[in-house]
């Protein structure tokens, strides 16, 4: 039993090494966004919309976060964001189609065991293809499963395409947002607060990050959980 304990709590402390490396990262890189950022927000959002557990909300918090900070123009980043997300569901649709969900269940890195394809399943068959855009704004549930499962069950091109464009648009604006309103009011915050306001807001980033790079986990446990209550 210990050795099985420690095992576990070995992928939990490299993931938390691991964010805190990346958020060290961040700090060092996100200065020199207004620059050439877009493209790194791009890459992160892309791959993340393609079941990869990169942090692509983290990333876009951060591009707005800077862009607010500098006063310098959003809709690069806006724009950049919103076509990854965009292109990165539309393969996971085209995935979906094409391999279909036995084909999708072999390809280990994307986990989509039944038990984790349950709920996320009844969801989707409840809300139809308003879960494109919907599962944008759930934690637990990525956008890669609501594009897999609609690929997987043969939705139309037409409202796919025109759902995860609205999606993918509100996805990267809201995001920028948020973090465009802190960046702007940094120092009035920071006046305010003092260094209370710093502090909080790395460890916002820090919560949210290991949310998102433990969706997968979190989406197993709850799925099991439910099964047992059933």
């Amino acid at each position: 039993m210990p050795r099985r304990r420690g095992a576990r709590r070995a992928p939990t402390a490299a993931r938390t090494i691991g964010v805190v490396q990346m958020i060290h990262w961040l700090r060092e890189f996100l200065p020199h966004l207004p620059h050439y950022g877009y493209v790194l927000v791009f890459i992160v959002v892309f791959l993340n919309n393609l079941g990869l557990p990169l942090p692509g909300e983290t990333i876009l918090l951060g591009a707005g976060f800077i862009l607010g900070k500098s006063a310098s123009p959003l809709w690069e980043s806006i724009a950049s964001g919103a076509a990854a997300s965009f292109l990165g569901g539309t393969c996971a649709f085209w995935a979906g189609r094409r391999l279909g969900n036995s084909g999708l269940q072999r390809i280990r890195w994307l986990h989509l065991t039944p038990e984790r394809m349950k709920w996320p399943d009844r969801f989707f068959k409840r809300h139809g293809p308003r879960t494109i855009f919907i599962a944008r704004f759930i934690a637990l549930f990525p956008p890669v499963l609501a594009n897999l499962l609609a690929g997987v069950s043969k939705m139309r091109w037409g409202p796919f395409l025109a759902y995860n464009f609205a999606g993918s648009l509100a996805y990267a604006t809201t995001y920028i947002l948020i973090g465009h309103f802190f960046g702007r009011r940094w120092k009035d915050f920071e006046a305010q607060l003092g260094p209370v306001a710093l502090y909080s807001i790395v460890a916002a980033i820090a919560v949210l990050a290991i949310g998102v790079m433990s969706r997968h986990a979190l989406g197993r446990l709850i799925a099991r959980l439910r099964v047992r209550h059933e």
